[in-house]
C-alpha cells in the first residue's frame, strides 16, 4: 500500500487491483454518471481494466494519478482524488469523486487541497487545471475554496465544461487541513 499523503481525517493511497469492488460502486453512483461520465464499469473485471488502464498506468507514466481516499481509523473507502494528465489539456488536472454519503463533510476539500500541496511540490508542477460541468455547483464551490479561478470553457467528451486554473505562487499556498507525508 503506497500512501501518497495523510491528513487529520484521511489516508490517500494509490489504487491497487483489490479496490475493484469499490470502483464499481463509485463509478456507478448517479452523481458520478451525471457530473463525470458513465465509464461503463459494471463488473469487477471492468473495474480491474479501468484501474490498470487509468490510475495504475498513470502512476507509471507520470508518477501521479487518481488515488483512493480512505477514512482514517476505519479504513472505509470514501472516494478518489488525484491528478490526471489528459492529452486535450496542457497541464494536469485535479480529479475527484466521493460516495454521496460522504459529501458535504469537507472530505473532498481536504483531499483536494492536500493533492495540490503534495503533488505540485513532488512533481514540480506550477499549474493545475480542473474541469467541471457548468451546473456542478458543489464542485465549483470546492474549486474556488481551494484557490482555483475560472479560466475559460472547453468542449470535452461531448459536453461544455468550465476550466478552472490553480497556479502555485510562492505567497499562494493552499491551506491544508492536515499533515502531508
Amino acid at each position: 500500500m503506497k500512501v501518497v499523503y495523510e491528513t487529520e481525517r484521511l489516508i490517500v493511497r494509490r489504487f491497487n487491483l483489490n479496490d475493484a469492488e469499490f470502483i464499481v460502486r463509485l463509478l456507478n453512483e448517479e452523481s458520478f454518471i451525471r457530473y463525470i461520465a458513465d465509464k461503463q464499469v459494471k463488473t469487477k473485471t471492468d473495474a480491474v481494466n479501468y484501474l490498470n488502464d487509468g490510475p495504475i498506468s498513470s502512476y507509471r507514466t507520470y508518477g501521479f494519478g487518481l488515488n483512493l481516499v480512505i477514512l482514517k481509523g476505519t479504513d472505509t473507502p470514501i472516494g478518489m482524488c488525484g491528478l490526471l494528465k489528459r492529452e486535450e489539456l496542457d497541464f494536469p488536472d485535479l480529479g475527484y469523486a466521493f460516495l454521496p454519503e460522504f459529501c458535504g463533510k469537507g472530505y473532498a476539500s481536504e483531499a483536494a487541497i492536500s493533492v495540490l500541496n503534495v503533488e505540485m511540490a513532488t512533481h514540480q508542477i506550477d499549474t493545475i487545471l480542473a474541469i467541471t460541468l457548468q451546473n456542478n455547483v458543489p464542485s465549483i464551490k470546492l474549486l474556488k475554496r481551494a484557490g482555483f479561478s475560472l479560466h475559460g470553457t472547453i468542449e470535452l467528451y461531448g459536453s461544455l465544461n468550465d476550466v478552472y486554473e490553480y497556479r502555485m505562487q510562492k505567497e499562494k499556498t493552499p491551506k491544508s487541513t492536515g499533515v502531508c507525508l
